[in-house]
């Protein structure tokens, strides 16, 4: 495909990293050329230095013959205005927009702004409600690294660290079916040392294994009391820092947990306060250890450090493990502190704002019919529930059993979600399951570099339409 990007921040920055190596033709608009350099230094694709919602900009990109145009700069307005332009001068088939504003995103104004007739934006992301859904998950969730929804949410891919104490730690991964009983689960992929290793009947799982398994949502927490020992439901949660994500996760947990909120700002406090039903917010600093101590920082079983400043999350994350709170979850933007942060053992979970917002547009620039993705790892691994169709004349995979489609490897069918009845029923991805048409397929791809092959692998021969 032929890609415009508008934006080189984070975001953009990472999709284009995340495209630009899969056989795509990629440019990239910004008004920085210092950041311009140093991606066309590292990654293959073209830069336009300039103003995005300029039309010669646009057409410097390429933006006539582009399939898609993807606007992610920090500036709502001017990604509603490229996506106008590059509809009305240049008829570009797609349109995504990243906005952050809730005043554009609420469900009564996005359904009459939003359209052809209108502001031609096919696909609207917003990256603060994304990185909430995917706390929000963690949350309900006690123990788990990473939840990923497939099949409108009626299976997920979770992944979980092997505890030394677990009843799975030492046995093979076949003998997990007997001790689930009515429980299904499929161990899509493990990490051992960082390294993937091959996820057989006889692989022995180890303390510190990074697991990753398939299951109905049901069935979740049964898989990782197995696996990783059973947490108790998380009860009293810490967020430092009000801005949009803060106050976004406020209104989603308050309800059924007791929130308290630390933000430094006065005003931003009265704004929380204001519109905020049972969260008790505080004016200070998330990194005042005597604050912390007050409010009882070694009772908490979740601290979030989610303000926009990197140094002040990790700052404060690392007082609150020394302080002995539950489980620390720390919003971090650069890559490289992603890393080392979560290799450190100073914070449990590190969360990478711009790899959740690559992981959403992702859905729409694959190949064939795919319904969501999940960039895995920094962006290593993938995880894709992508749709099966013909008959076994014109599908490689239609009318096979499992076991006999060959996928690259390090990839693994993990479930199927099928139409029986006109009821959606999950199998687990054995070898003897026979693919359908229309079966919603759950791949895990330890390695990205083979997403190709895999969109090769679905697509349908001519004949078929």
């Amino acid at each position: 495909m032929k890609i415009v990007i508008l934006g080189a921040g984070q975001v953009g920055s990472t999709l284009a990293s995340n495209l630009s190596s899969e056989s795509n033709d990629i440019t990239l608009i910004d008004s920085r050329e210092e950041l311009l350099a140093e991606l066309r230094d590292r990654l293959d694709i073209q830069t336009v230095c300039g103003w995005g919602s300029h039309p010669e900009v646009l057409e410097q990109a390429g933006i006539e013959d582009a399939d898609m145009l993807v606007a992610v700069t920090n500036q709502d307005e001017i990604n509603m205005v490229a996506c106008q332009i590059a509809h009305s001068l240049y008829r570009t088939p797609h349109k995504i927009a990243r906005i952050r504003s809730s005043g554009y995103t609420n469900d009564r104004i996005r359904e009459k702004l939003f359209s052809s007739e209108h502001l031609p934006v096919d696909v609207t992301i917003t990256p603060e409600q994304l990185v909430t859904d995917h706390l929000v998950q963690l949350i309900h969730q006690p123990g788990a690294l990473q939840v990923m929804d497939f099949a409108d949410k009626r299976v997920q891919l979770v992944a979980v660290s092997a505890k030394p104490d677990a009843p799975m730690v030492g046995k093979q991964i076949k003998d997990l079916v007997g001790q689930l009983g009515k429980a299904k689960t499929r161990v899509a992929a493990i990490y051992r040392h960082n390294r993937p290793i091959i996820a057989e009947g006889d692989t022995r799982i180890e303390s510190g294994d990074e697991v990753f398994f398939l299951a109905s949502k049901k069935h979740i927490r049964n898989v990782m009391a197995e696996l990783a020992n059973k947490e108790k439901p998380y009860r009293r949660i810490v967020i430092a820092g009000g801005g949009n994500i803060g106050f976004r996760l406020a209104q989603a947990l308050e309800h059924d947990y007791q929130v308290k909120v630390i933000e430094m700002d006065t005003k931003r406090c009265e704004f929380l306060a204001e519109r905020l039903q049972k969260t008790i917010v505080l004016n200070g600093s998330s990194s005042d250890q005597e604050l912390l101590k007050e409010e009882g920082i070694e009772t908490v079983d979740v601290f979030l450090a989610l303000t926009n400043n990197d140094a002040a999350n990790i700052i404060s994350s690392m007082l609150a493990k020394r302080l002995h709170a539950g489980k620390v979850i720390t919003l971090i933007n650069n890559p490289v502190y992603v890393d080392l942060m979560q290799s450190s053992g100073d914070i449990d979970i590190a969360i990478a704002p711009a790899q959740i917002t690559t992981s959403a547009l992702l859905s729409f620039v694959r190949r064939g019919d795919t319904v969501k993705v999940h960039s895995l790892r920094r962006g290593a691994a993938e995880a894709m529930e992508i749709v099966a169709h013909g008959d076994s004349k014109s599908s490689k995979v239609v009318g096979r059993c499992i076991s006999e489609v060959k996928l690259p490897q390090g990839a693994t069918i993990g479930g199927i979600v099928r139409n029986v009845d006109n009821k959606p029923k999950v199998l687990m991805g054995h070898g003897d399951v026979v693919i359908e048409d229309e079966d919603h397929l759950i791949i895990f791809v330890a390695d990205k570099e083979h997403i190709r092959k895999i969109e090769q692998l679905f697509s349908v021969s001519v004949s078929f339409f």
